[in-house]
């Protein structure tokens, strides 16, 4: 059992040193910098502004929308990188799959562009 705990102790070490880090470096900020808090510092803040209504407010559509396509996209152009890497192993196969993907990809985006998902009023 011993040499099961003995394998655990880098971790420990790694944790140890990790929270003694954390720990220096918000001490050290809270002992150098200044803790004169005015009325600017404690005022709710939100997008340079105060705010001016109820927090529970409803969003327009076009902001999710916007926000599905951009997660959309952005995932599937992800897939790039790892073709990338092993484009030299995959063949010529691997490279007629991923331009079809990408043909896939831009019909689609050119698509949402058409109908004016990407538009901002």
């Amino acid at each position: 059992m011993n040499v099961v705990l003995a394998e655990y102790l880098p971790i420990l070490f790694f944790l140890v040193i990790a929270g003694a880090v954390a720990g220096l470096c918000i001490g050290g900020s809270w002992v150098v910098a200044r803790q004169k808090p005015d009325v600017e510092k404690s005022a709710p803040y939100e997008c340079g502004f105060d705010a001016f209504d109820d927090a529970r407010g409803k969003f327009e559509v076009r902001y999710y929308l916007v926000a599905i396509l951009f997660i959309i996209f952005d995932l599937e152009v992800a897939f790039l990188f790892p073709w990338a890497v092993s484009l030299g192993k995959i063949g010529l196969y691997g490279f007629w799959s991923m331009i079809l993907f990408l043909a896939v990809l831009t019909v689609g985006f050119i698509y949402e562009w058409r109908k004016g998902a990407l538009e901002w009023e």
